[in-house]
């Protein structure tokens, strides 16, 4: 395999380290263009990279609506004056203050939000009046994640419902179906496509019942491959920009580069067979079991013995070559979470580490 991820300076580089290759980053914003064929039709989630760098490079690429998961993430994109965001979440409690604050405060953003009830809806409604704005919605449906969204036969009640409300505005439908992850490209097709009737039958009753025709915001990196080939739809892949180990080896028939990977070093060798790494529950993402959590590019073959929050303990042959203070390169098999444990970024340019992305939106909170 290519050693394109080696870097030159290595010795200047302090480990654990988050490092970032921006020439792979651009690379993987244009494939997912030409995948989609037109910047309207992409809202990438910013979940992932949490940077203003990466949103500079999606606006210089033409990309205007975006995609978050949290009140940070939202301002963050509205710092760099991304035209449309969407909070893929429903605002409760304090975050309806939180959003209508965002509002005021970047009049330069078209700020929405998610809506899958109608009591969320009344009292985003309610608060809203409060301060003289419209917050603009979508609903979001439940297609089979259940984990948010209202069930389909319940969509058309809560859309009427919501009509009746004067300071918010449904402008559009939303979809998630990251239930859908089999490593199988022709079954996650069938799959979304049964999705996509559902979310299809919605919008046309809708329609008919006389509303403009509504925005579809649908899938996530794993149908992103379907969804990028429907008219008409805006596809909000997140982990491509960056990609990991678990896309990369469930779904081949993305071409994605790995752009960021985390970098480690030997710390100790206690005993034959034996090797430390600084690379600890608070550098990578540990949702996933034990050996399922890095892949190392140029030590492909160790076993994972055991982790704690600053060690990593693996097991490699007795006479092998690891030297203390030797750089590891791995791959997270799971890049959002393993990114909101970095508060920076290294920037990986020619071989040579040089420069830093904070990773701005990992905080709860910014300003607002």
């Amino acid at each position: 395999m290519s050693e394109w991820y080696r870097i030159n300076n290595i010795n200047e580089v302090d480990t654990p380290a988050l490092v970032v290759y921006p020439q792979r980053v651009k690379a993987n914003i244009a494939l997912a263009l030409s995948m989609v064929g037109n910047a309207d039709r992409l809202r990438p989630h910013v979940k992932t990279h949490k940077t203003k760098e990466i949103t500079r490079l999606m606006l210089e690429a033409g990309i205007t609506r975006f995609k978050c998961a949290t009140i940070a993430e939202a301002e963050m994109l509205a710092m760099v004056n991304a035209p449309d965001v969407l909070l893929a979440y429903q605002p409760v409690g304090p975050k309806i203050s939180r959003l209508l604050e965002l509002i005021s405060k970047y009049p330069q953003t078209r700020f929405s939000c998610l809506v899958d009830n109608t009591e969320a809806a009344v009292k985003i409604d309610e608060a809203a009046q409060g301060a003289s704005a419209v917050i603009k919605v979508y609903i979001d449906i439940n297609v089979g994640m259940n984990r948010t969204g209202i069930l389909p036969e319940k969509v058309f009640v809560l859309f009427k419902e919501i009509c009746a409300l004067k300071n918010i505005r449904f402008i559009g439908l939303h979809a998630y179906d990251g239930h859908i992850t089999d490593p199988d490209y022709e079954i996650r097709k069938q799959q979304s496509d049964a999705v996509f009737d559902q979310v299809t039958k919605i919008k046309d009753a809708i329609m008919n019942a006389g509303s403009v025709k509504p925005a579809l915001i649908i899938g996530g990196s794993p149908t992103f491959s379907v969804h990028a080939r429907r008219a008409d739809v805006e596809c909000s892949p997140g982990t491509f920009v960056y990609w990991d180990y678990g896309y990369a080896t469930r779904y081949k028939e993305h071409l994605f580069q790995p752009a960021a990977l985390v970098v480690t070093r030997v710390i100790s060798l206690p005993e034959a067979g034996i090797v430390c790494t600084d690379l600890g529950h608070k550098s990578v993402a540990a949702e996933n079991p034990l050996n399922d959590r890095v892949h190392f590019l140029n030590a492909p073959d160790v076993l994972f013995e055991g982790q704690s929050e600053e060690h990593l303990k693996l097991r490699a042959d007795k006479e092998h070559l690891f030297k203390i203070g030797e750089a590891l390169y791995g791959m997270p098999v799971h890049i959002c979470p393993t990114c909101a444990l970095y508060e920076r970024a290294i920037v990986v340019e020619n071989g040579i580490a040089a420069g830093e992305w904070e990773n701005t939106a990992r905080d709860r909170k910014i300003t607002v």
